[in-house]
């Protein structure tokens, strides 16, 4: 231990060991004293309190990464004479560790990683964050394998080439930690060599990254699936050569400047997943409201449709991903005790019978319908996670309302993927509102049949188990944890 640090306190953080020094600042082993946490503090030298304005920018851009995946920062401090910032120390080995042992990782294990390394980078790219070079030692999995990453959201501009850099330095990076011969690895590094820009006619994205991880993942639990694109702008629409495609069984590889694919008769491959239609904007303004009044509304953004089982299982995959003690980085507050978890009812049979596209209480489900047997817990849970939110009943009927005279006439339809075509659609293509699933929302109001009485929350739209529901059907409770096969709800974000 460093002896110059026995002696050393910062406000409530007692300095054990200097691990590391910049130009800029010491990097100081700590123990927060009021909760017995080990953490890191970044001190700003001395000599360096010109450079204080621009260290704390830095700061305040990390404090505002609200990401599982990436550390988090605990406190910042700035007085005459000292200026440090305290922040999540990481468990785990890092990528860096693991390439200097000679540790190689399953094909994949290392698809999920740089998944989900796609993922945190995807929403710094989202919010226009500036990051600092994306390196091997940033990259953590701890022992139940789970991925954190550094935060290295840093002040300034974000521009194309952070992405770029970052990609084509873990394409260079990453093929050591590939194991030879194991099933996956000429998907991994077929997928290494297109970061670095080998054989492709464009640039491959973060997304492009991600998805392409996905496929992998998926793959290798069907060694029979391809690398097909899994929505439009995918790495095969942007013409990479398809012999540069691996498959794991009936590929030959003939050589490193062409790759020749023969293949045995095969099962037919499931078609990829159709796209998603886009949020709707709803603009600024008076909007008609459900009980006959004009409110004034900010402009939102409000999903075309309500939340599928596909997208709630990403966000399960999250949680399960996290730290227990992280697990519940989503709640809102005033979550009763007793819940701790936000998987829906019946949820094994229900993404068994999707995934397979089969019955699931005697109505065919696939991944893209919407997901039900939530709570108005889990629906925000889901939201926070999306930074996103559940709409107000006046901005769900507001959406509604637009550009229809009389909703009440808009056809109920079936609880159906949301992919597939339907006559209960408004005039701004947004899907399931007169049936479907009827939708929890964010408001607590009183049933206009009983204007004095309680507020309570509010269920809207119709419902595929309720002939003579539709969009204009309202329910109110009290109970937040109810759960039913015929409940979900969709999203809205605030207009950007």
């Amino acid at each position: 231990m460093n002896s110059e640090s026995q002696a050393r306190q910062l406000g409530e953080y007692r300095l054990k060991q200097l691990i590391a020094e910049t130009p800029l600042y010491n990097t100081w082993l700590a123990e927060q004293i009021s909760v017995s946490r080990t953490v890191l503090v970044d001190e700003l030298k001395a000599d360096q309190a010109d450079k204080t304005d621009s260290f704390l920018a830095d700061v305040r851009v990390k404090a505002s990464v609200d990401h599982p995946l990436v550390s988090s920062v605990y406190e910042a401090v700035s007085e005459p004479g000292l200026c440090f910032y305290a922040y999540e120390m990481l468990a785990g080995v890092t990528l860096a560790e693991r390439l200097q042992g000679h540790l190689t990782l399953s094909p994949a294990r290392l698809a999920h990683i740089l998944r989900r390394v796609s993922e945190a980078q995807l929403q710094h790219e989202a919010l226009a964050q500036a990051t600092s070079p994306l390196s091997l030692d940033a990259i953590y999995q701890d022992q139940h394998g789970v991925i954190r990453l550094n935060n290295l959201a840093i002040a300034g501009k974000r521009t194309p080439d952070h992405s770029l850099r970052d990609i084509l330095h873990l394409g260079n990076a990453l093929p050591p930690l590939v194991p030879q011969g194991q099933p996956g690895t000429t998907r991994m590094l077929t997928l290494l060599s297109w970061m670095r820009g080998e054989g492709i006619a464009a640039p491959i994205d973060w997304a492009q990254t991600r998805d392409v991880c996905m496929q992998i993942e998926h793959q290798l639990t069907d060694p029979l699936s391809t690398l097909s694109p899994t929505k439009t702008g995918s790495i095969v629409s942007r013409k990479i050569p398809i012999g540069m495609i691996a498959l794991a069984t009936g590929v030959i590889l003939l050589g490193i400047g062409g790759i020749a694919l023969k293949m045995r008769p095969p099962r037919p491959v499931e078609k990829p997943p159709l796209a998603l239609p886009e949020p709707v904007t709803i603009p600024a303004g008076k909007h008609p409201g459900p009980d006959g009044l004009e409110n004034s509304l900010q402009a939102f953004r409000i999903a075309s449709h309500e939340v599928t089982i596909r997208q709630y299982g990403e966000f399960l995959e999250i949680l399960n991903s996290l730290a227990r003690e992280r697990q519940n980085s989503f709640d809102l507050p005033g979550q009763p005790v007793e819940k701790t978890s936000h998987t829906p009812t019946d949820w094994p049979a229900l993404l068994a019978a999707a995934k397979s596209k089969e019955l699931w209480q005697n109505q065919l489900v696939t991944l893209d319908s919407p997901v039900t047997g939530v709570d108005w817990w889990d629906a925000s849970a889901y939201a926070e996670w999306k930074k996103a939110r559940l709409p107000t009943q006046e901005e769900w009927f507001a959406a509604l309302a637009l550009g229809l005279n009389a909703p009440a006439t808009l056809p109920p339809g079936p609880w159906a993927p949301v992919t597939s075509p339907t006559s209960d659609i408004t005039s701004h293509k947004i899907l399931g509102m007169a049936g479907s699933v009827c939708e929890w929302t964010s408001t607590l109001a009183p049933n206009p049949a009983n204007p004095l009485g309680e507020s309570l929350w509010v269920i809207i739209g119709g419902s595929f188990q309720k002939p003579g529901t539709n969009a204009l059907s309202r329910e109110w409770t009290d109970n937040r944890s109810m759960r039913r096969p015929d409940l979900g709800f969709r999203v809205v974000f605030d207009a950007p």
